[in-house]
């Protein structure tokens, strides 16, 4: 009788995404830090950009309001490669 291998877990690319109002257009300066919205930690980057994207189209009417997808796994990981 052969054992089953357990599988490898799936290596986590965690992402955040967060936005809020910036002072300017061309450089990432947010009004208030208190007021920024930390919208959540993602597995990967696929899960992240879709919220990205709804985040994004619901304040689409706000010029100075931007979202971003922050890639943390390599901020924690810099020598890893990832997506």
């Amino acid at each position: 009788m052969s054992k089953a291998k357990k599988a490898e877990p799936k290596q986590q690319l965690l992402h955040l995404v967060v936005g809020g109002e910036l002072e300017k257009g061309e450089d990432i300066i947010f009004k208030d830090l208190d007021s920024v919205d930390l919208v959540g930690l993602y597995p990967n980057y696929a899960a992240a950009h879709a919220v990205w994207k709804q985040k994004a189209q619901l304040t689409v009417d706000n010029a100075e309001m931007r979202y971003f997808v922050v890639h943390l796994h390599r901020l924690l990981n810099p020598d890893e490669d990832g997506e």
